[in-house]
Order: C-alpha cells, then sequence, then structure tokens
C-alpha cells in the first residue's frame, strides 16, 4: 500500500516531536538526577510514545490489514487485561473461552469484510443474549448477574468499541478515496494528544480537582486546557482530512470530551477493583487498557458522526 503524502507528512511531525521530547528528557534527567520520580516518569512515557508510535505507524503503512490485525490483538490483551480483575468462577470457562475466541474473531472478520449491518450489532445484540445462556446452562447462580455482566462490558469496551477504529477505513466519503488511514491517524492523534496535554496544563496551573476518588491528577485547568489546545490542534489537522476547519475543530472537541469521560469512566472502575493500572506491560503507561479507555470511548461516536454525515452508502 502506498501511504497518502498527508500520512508521510503527519508521521514526519510526530516523530519530530518525539525526538524534542526526547532531548528535553534527557536533559531533565541529567540536572535533576535519575532519581527524580516526575521526570523518570516522563521519560518512561516518552520512550514508551516511540514504541507505540512505531507500532502504528507501520499497521497503518499495511492498509486494512495491519490495522484490522494490530486492533484485534490488542482487544485480545485489552479483554484479557479486563477479565483478570473480574470475578469468575468454574462455570465461567466457556463464556470466556466463547468471549476470546469465536466473538472476537468474528467481530473483526466482520469489519473485514465490511459488514456495517452485522458487526454494528454483533455483540450488543447476538453476544449479548447468547453470553448468558452459556453461564447458565453451568447451573452456577453464585455471583451470576455480577459475572456475565462484566464479561458483557469488557467485550463492549475492548472489542466492540475498539473495533471502530479499523472500521473507519470501511467507510466511503467521495473525493477522499484511498486516505482513509488518514482518519484513524486523525482520531488517534487527537485523543491521545488530548490527554498528555491534560496532563501538562494539569501539572502547569492545575489547582482544582475534578473528581478526587476517581483520579486525582485531572484538573478542571488540565481538562480545558488540554481538551481546548487539541481542539485547536483538531482544526489544524484538517488538511488530512474530508472536513473543514470548523468541522474538524468540532468532531475534535467531540472526541477529546469522549476520550476524557472515558478516562473517568475506567477509573472508577479500576478504583471499584482496587487497583492503580490494567496492566504493567507499558512503561510509564501501566496497561493496554489504560492507553486504550479514551481512544476506544471516542471511536463509535466518530466512526458514526463520520458516517452519517461524510460518507455514502
Amino acid at each position: 500500500m502506498t501511504a497518502p503524502a498527508e500520512f508521510t507528512t503527519l508521521i514526519g511531525g510526530v516523530f519530530a516531536i518525539l525526538v524534542v521530547a526526547t532531548v528535553i528528557g534527557q536533559v531533565l534527567k541529567s540536572r535533576m538526577g535519575p532519581d527524580n520520580e516526575v521526570v523518570e516518569n516522563l521519560v518512561a512515557r516518552i520512550n514508551a510514545w516511540w514504541g507505540m508510535v512505531v507500532l502504528l505507524a507501520l499497521a497503518m503503512l499495511g492498509g486494512q490489514a495491519g490495522v484490522v490485525i494490530l486492533f484485534a490483538l490488542l482487544s485480545f490483551a485489552g479483554l484479557r487485561e479486563f477479565l483478570t480483575l473480574t470475578a469468575k468462577r468454574r462455570a465461567d470457562h466457556w463464556a470466556l473461552a466463547v468471549s476470546f475466541f469465536i466473538i472476537l474473531p468474528v467481530q473483526y472478520a466482520l469489519i473485514w469484510a465490511d459488514w456495517y449491518g452485522m458487526f454494528s450489532v454483533f455483540i450488543p445484540v447476538y453476544a449479548f443474549l447468547l453470553l448468558p445462556i452459556v453461564v447458565a446452562v453451568q447451573g452456577d447462580t453464585d455471583g451470576y448477574l455480577t459475572r456475565v455482566a462484566e464479561t458483557q462490558w469488557g467485550l463492549m469496551i475492548c472489542v466492540f468499541a475498539a473495533s471502530h477504529v479499523p472500521a473507519l477505513l470501511s467507510l466511503n466519503i467521495p473525493g477522499y478515496e484511498g486516505k482513509n488511514v488518514l482518519l484513524v491517524a486523525f482520531l488517534v492523534v487527537v485523543v491521545q494528544l488530548s490527554d498528555v496535554l491534560q496532563y501538562v496544563w494539569g501539572k502547569m496551573i492545575g489547582r482544582h480537582k475534578i473528581a478526587p476518588r476517581l483520579s486525582p491528577s485531572k484538573t478542571w485547568e488540565g481538562f480545558v486546557g488540554g481538551i481546548a489546545s487539541a481542539s485547536a490542534v483538531g482544526a489544524g489537522l484538517w488538511w488530512m482530512t474530508p472536513f473543514s476547519p470548523l468541522e474538524a475543530a468540532g468532531l475534535a472537541l467531540v472526541i477529546t470530551l469522549m476520550g476524557f469521560f472515558g478516562g473517568l469512566v475506567m477509573s472508577a472502575i479500576k478504583r471499584d477493583k482496587g487497583v492503580k493500572d490494567w496492566g504493567h506491560l507499558i512503561a510509564g503507561h501501566g496497561g493496554f487498557i489504560d492507553r486504550l479507555d479514551s481512544v476506544v470511548f471516542s471511536a463509535p461516536i466518530f466512526f458514526h458522526l463520520v458516517r452519517y454525515f461524510w460518507s455514502v452508502a
């Protein structure tokens, strides 16, 4: 697949930003010492971003196959993290096997086949009705509702919502043929940049906490500064989308807001389970869900807005 020129420009810009961030991180580390917790966390985050950006860029260069396979693997890893923290009994083994080895691959196969009428309802209708049956026939009713609901919620977040990222490649937008990978890039860059900017603004001027019990680091100043800054960046990236600058700003505002609330929801679940991070596989970032939470909450909304207002059947 030949990458659109806009994609090459975007990736070049992202790599340039990471180079600058790496230099700044090393300078701060040399001046403040290797034992400074804030600087060490910053350097770990920058190093993790290098790996994630390279992986995402390679997947996008692979076109539909690369993006679908990448997000299928991320869904598998995320679902594993999610269900590891939930209450499960022997009677749930069949439901878990069905979730990982039937529902997940079928959902991504439907995305690959561009069967919108089925992938949009497969999990919230068919899978959600199937799983309670699979568990019920095992005869174990202790904590039945909680066990089934947690598995369903894991599928909704980690598989159904996440699968809407590669689904963007199937949209038929007049005059935008062969460039849909840029929609994926727009979504991921804007939402993830919003997370970073909220963190930066919060560290610089954050005073008033939004939800101290859920996420002590989130402040109103960081929220407003990060959302506004990321929306402005989204407007500036209009050239790689089928949107006007104003439309790009509006969509960026919607997806950054959804990303923020997604982070809050997932923080609430983590607090309920008594953990700080979903996992520890990504240095400085926790687990896969810790990186996916903002994107998975924004992806379905972004997909359907673009499909309704810009795409044709």
